[in-house]
């Protein structure tokens, strides 16, 4: 039987492609891709010729009994998002969860993921932390900030460009306008940047420099007293 393999993609550049995904990638049956129109433009940059197949949060319900047989008859399979680890705020979860519950090897190669590098560029404590990934959009999202300004560890979310602001006005609100801070964007591209500061001043930043691109805020846990 063959085996589930979850392969990261870089979240920016090329470079960070490792030479084990590229040969996965090769060597596999078929490539699940999010979006095959991003994920072939990296296919085409790696002369990776492997069939490809849609598998995105809005048919991976419909798709992951076939996915499973698949590979129990034989195909190697793997898994990639449009860029990052795959099941980190991407798809993924439901089939590792699948092929695990069936008895099916699942191997995560190591790789690009975007908090792990804006947390040790936070300059925030970082022996212990805690990844929410997105916050609630409205219901919800008041408890959910109650909760993270009790929290003593680092915080990770990930936010749109269009939310930000509103997210860290929410933050003054919840967890003060002096809490630490730092906000990466775009990791690994041309324009990669990161602010640090309290939220108020990140917040007064963003206000004037609207933000663009993919973004990691890492948020310092409450003082203990």
């Amino acid at each position: 039987m063959a085996k589930l393999f979850l392969v990261p993609t870089p979240i920016g550049n090329l470079d960070d492609m490792t030479f084990r995904a590229i040969k996965v990638l090769q060597e596999a049956d078929l490539i699940l891709a999010e979006d095959t129109r991003t994920s072939g433009k990296l296919l085409k940059h790696f002369e990776i010729t492997t069939q490809m197949h849609s598998h995105h949060m809005h048919n991976e319900h419909k798709t992951v009994e076939n996915l499973v047989s698949r590979i129990q008859g034989g195909q190697t399979i793997a898994l990639i998002s449009d860029a990052g680890t795959p099941a980190i705020s991407d798809p993924g979860f439901l089939l590792t969860r699948a092929c695990v519950d069936a008895g099916i090897e699942v191997d995560c190669l190591p790789g690009a993921t975007a908090f792990v590098p804006a947390l040790v560029n936070s300059g925030l404590p970082n022996d212990k932390f805690v990844f929410e990934g997105f916050l609630p959009v409205k219901k919800g999202r008041q408890t959910r900030f109650k909760i993270l300004a009790e929290e003593e560890r680092t915080i990770i979310l990930y936010e749109s460009p269009h939310k930000l602001v509103k997210t860290l006005a929410n933050m003054v609100e919840y967890f003060g306008a002096d809490r630490k801070i730092s906000v990466s964007r775009e990791i690994s591209k041309l324009h990669e940047e990161t602010v640090r500061g309290s939220v108020e001043e990140v917040l007064k930043h963003f206000e004037a420099k609207p933000p663009k691109g993919e973004l990691v805020v890492v948020v310092a846990g409450k003082p203990k007293d």
